[in-house]
């Protein structure tokens, strides 16, 4: 079978907000995790936390706000 021959998989959306919800918890916990390695981190690597938290955090709003989406996309179809 060549690379022409296969069908691309369908789109189901069906567990996307389940699973958005599992990737947010999954976030949560590696911030928590970089707090208790933040103790024993020296004065750059405690900077490279914070900002590796930060953008966990934008990730974060930005996971939510697709699950309203995707919440809303489930509702009305």
């Amino acid at each position: 079978m060549s690379k022409h021959d296969t069908q691309p998989n369908p789109d189901n959306r069906e567990d996307n907000v389940e699973k958005l919800q599992h990737m947010v918890q999954d976030t949560i916990q590696n911030i928590e995790a970089a707090h208790e390695t933040m103790k024993f981190a020296s004065g750059d690597e405690k900077e490279q936390i914070k900002e590796k938290n930060k953008r966990r955090e934008e990730s974060i709003q930005a996971m939510r706000t697709e699950i309203k989406d995707e919440y809303h996309d489930q509702q009305n179809q």
